[in-house]
């Protein structure tokens, strides 16, 4: 017997879910799988531009600090180890009577400028526990459950966000270790997922896991500081996790597929055009016939003057995590966008793609919205030190 689409989803979210920032440059220029090394200091976190490295972890957790010192020694050595393990060196020589202060995953020393670090806070690290409500950034709330939703309570939000990305998956797998055993007392996971970026075939953006180029029309330099960052060097991130029912979209005629992303499959371009950077052209087509109305791409980014200050900075890495306990396979999308406004950008893109015709074949279950800090300025300085005054 076939099981429907609804059912399934009914299915997985009864069977629970089982058991990373990876994305275009603002260019929107496809990477090679080599490491670009990204500048730690600075007053902002530059990760956010980075070339797409080809493995990744996306992670949330909860602070277990005591009291606001002890948030501000967790804040401090995150710093330290994340500068350290970014620069690369020899870890710290401990002597014989303690455990070594690296795991040794990457060898005896630590390979300089292959990984990226994104850190972020979530709005529950402002309640009552360190006297921060004050403090929290105008635009910073709890992830709402969307209409098309099947929220995991498990798989979302977060006092902090932690983005690790990198070319090996040794790299990003070793950097968790190293944070997590670093900041043991001060802060626990809450979940963690690994994604991984497709090299670009045969050539331009990486494809998503529906065969698709994800993240064609990011924006252009020129456009970031109105769009992404906000006065103070920061950005609001929003991470989606959302499972692609692959099995039921494999079976959907490759017509209706393109019709529902607006792009051709095989080279990304708009179904008017005939190359990925090909601009569609709406105002020749207002009743959809080539691109229907109701496409992802046009109801995502209409491109009318009124919606221009609504695009967001696009990332988004493939997951895989196996099959579910009714043996479909369980895979799909860590989607993450930077903005300099949650409502005014995510979620007013979000409310149009109500119910759009791929909410058939795709079901959120997980992440959160988190604030990235400022960038770490020089070595006197830690994440969050602003926040914390």
């Amino acid at each position: 017997m076939t099981l429907g689409r609804r059912a399934f989803l009914r299915g997985a979210a009864a069977a629970g879910a089982g058991a990373g920032l990876v994305g275009l440059s603002a260019s929107g220029a496809a990477a090679g799988p080599g490491p670009v090394p990204v500048p730690f200091h600075g007053p902002r976190q530059a990760a956010v531009l980075a070339e797409p490295a080809r493995h990744s972890i996306v992670a949330a957790f909860d602070v277990v600090a005591q009291n606001r010192e002890e948030l501000t020694g967790l804040l401090r050595e995150l710093t330290d180890r994340a500068a350290f393990l970014t620069a690369g060196g020899a870890p710290a020589a401990l002597g014989i009577s303690g455990p070594p202060s690296d795991s040794g995953v990457l060898g005896p020393e630590v390979p300089a400028g292959e990984l990226a670090v994104l850190v972020g806070v979530g709005a529950s690290l402002f309640d009552d526990r360190y006297g921060l409500a004050g403090r929290k950034p105008a635009g910073l709330k709890p992830m709402p459950v969307f209409p098309d939703d099947a929220l995991e309570p498990g798989w979302c939000h977060g006092d902090l966000s932690l983005v690790l990305s990198a070319a090996e998956p040794d790299t990003v797998l070793h950097a968790l270790r190293d944070l997590t055993r670093a900041t043991r007392g001060g802060m626990q996971v809450r979940w963690k997922i690994d994604g991984f970026t497709s090299p670009p075939r045969p050539a331009g953006t990486p494809r998503n896991l529906l065969g698709f180029k994800d993240g064609t029309a990011n924006p252009r330099p020129p456009e970031l500081d109105r769009l992404v960052w906000t006065d103070d060097g920061g950005s609001y991130q929003v991470v989606r996790l959302i499972r692609m029912l692959v099995e039921f979209w494999d079976r959907v005629s490759l017509s209706e597929q393109e019709n529902m992303i607006g792009r051709r499959r095989d080279t990304g371009a708009p179904l008017d055009g005939a190359d990925e950077q090909d601009e569609p052209r709406y105002a020749e087509d207002p009743v959809g016939t080539v691109i229907p109305l109701t496409s992802h791409m046009r109801l995502a980014n209409p491109r009318t003057p009124g919606t221009d200050g609504e695009r967001i900075l696009r990332r988004a890495v493939n997951y895989d995590r196996g099959v579910d306990t009714n043996g479909n396979l369980d895979m799909g999308l860590v989607f993450t966008c930077y903005q300099r406004d949650l409502a005014g950008q995510f979620e007013a893109v979000q409310k149009r793609l109500e119910g759009e015709p791929l909410t058939d074949y795709v079901s959120p279950f997980g992440g959160g919205y988190f604030y990235l800090l400022p960038g770490v300025t020089d070595p006197a300085d830690h994440y969050g030190r602003a926040l914390l005054g």
